[in-house]
């Protein structure tokens, strides 16, 4: 059977062109798009994410597995943002390869708008691997995955900063209104009477590139291309017990194990971030709202505790709010409609 394959491929090698136009893209060493099948009712989908900052991302993938098994989305390719964006597609390659989805592709975007001079913390994973097979332009990955699916089909859910959106808006206006469908986004929006047009707020995906939030809000709307906003409230009003990272332990699988670890390093920079001045850049665009009253009503229900910032604050922790994962969810249109109100 290989020497029948390899046969076939340099058959197609020497009957193509110039430009390799003939040659499939596994024989020239580019990893495929996934196919679309629209009648399985999968809906194709795009996702832009800064994974190896906060576990949610992670776990936001884990689901993704689950909802690629029950053939309800498919993973036409996965971009992550924020410098360093290659670290962070290392690590989703590993993930996703560990997850059962080898074959959707992996492109590095780009700084997400921060200062690339401001070390960013990519947590490590013993599955992450860097690969020939990662994309290197994500903006030109996603570009290949729209033009390989159905017109007006295509989700983008954006779980990180909405730089290479906006870019992929700029440079590709016509293959993005054509076939997306729909812009999914984590982040935030101002109230509805403030503008003519609905406009980001600070949350902190949009804060990262304000203008590029800006330019991505304002041309989906003057195309007709319809966005969905899930806000930081609806991860306050159902949030998750750490127990269910307990469970993931249970499964002893890599992901589970790992983003457990990770939950528990995240909350404790993160309670040290709240803890710095409002103007000190360690805080890598936090909101000035995020502050240690914040931290206290959000995973303890309290107004303040007694503990220092630099010790840890794990033990304490009663919820946990996973914005990303609830996003993906509203990609699914069942779940869509039976557990959210609009």
């Amino acid at each position: 059977k290989c020497r029948l394959e390899a046969k076939e491929l340099a058959q197609l090698e020497a009957s193509a062109g110039d430009d390799g136009s003939c040659i499939p893209d596994i024989a020239r060493g580019v990893m495929p798009i996934p196919c679309v099948n629209m009648d399985l009712g999968a809906s194709p989908i795009i996702i832009l994410t800064d994974v190896g900052r906060d576990v949610d991302d992670e776990y936001a993938l884990i689901l993704l597995g689950a909802l690629s098994r029950m053939n309800l989305l498919t993973p036409l390719a996965v971009v992550t943002t924020l410098a360093p964006a290659r670290e962070r597609a290392s690590l989703t390659r590993g993930s996703l390869d560990a997850l059962g989805l080898a074959k959707v592709p992996v492109g590095v975007g780009g700084a997400g708008g921060l200062d690339t001079d401001i070390p960013l913390e990519v947590y490590g994973a013993q599955y992450a691997r860097s690969c020939s097979c990662i994309f290197e332009s994500g903006v030109a990955l996603m570009v290949r995955a729209l033009e390989s699916a159905p017109e007006n089909s295509v989700q983008l859910l954006c779980i990180a900063s909405l730089q290479d959106a906006a870019t992929l808006i700029r440079e590709h206006e016509e293959l993005f209104v054509t076939k997306v469908k729909e812009v999914l986004i984590m982040g935030g929006v101002k109230p509805l009477d403030s503008s003519e047009f609905l406009e980001p707020d600070t949350a902190y995906n949009n804060n990262c590139d304000m203008e590029s939030a800006k330019f991505v809000y304002r041309r989906c709307q003057e195309m007709g291309v319809p966005t969905l906003t899930l806000t930081r409230y609806t991860a306050y009003g159902c949030p998750v017990s750490n127990v269910i990272f307990d469970d993931l332990v249970k499964t002893a699988h890599m992901v589970g194990i790992n983003t457990r670890r990770v939950s528990m390093e995240a909350i404790n920079r993160l309670w040290h971030k709240v803890n710095l001045a409002a103007t000190d850049p360690r805080r890598e665009k936090l909101p000035s709202r995020c502050d240690r009253q914040w931290f206290c009503r959000t995973f303890f229900g309290k107004e303040n505790i007694d503990r220092d910032s630099s010790m840890s604050i794990w033990d304490l922790v009663t919820k946990l709010n996973m914005y990303d994962p609830l996003t993906m969810l509203c990609c699914v249109p069942e779940y869509r409609e039976t557990y959210f109100y609009w």
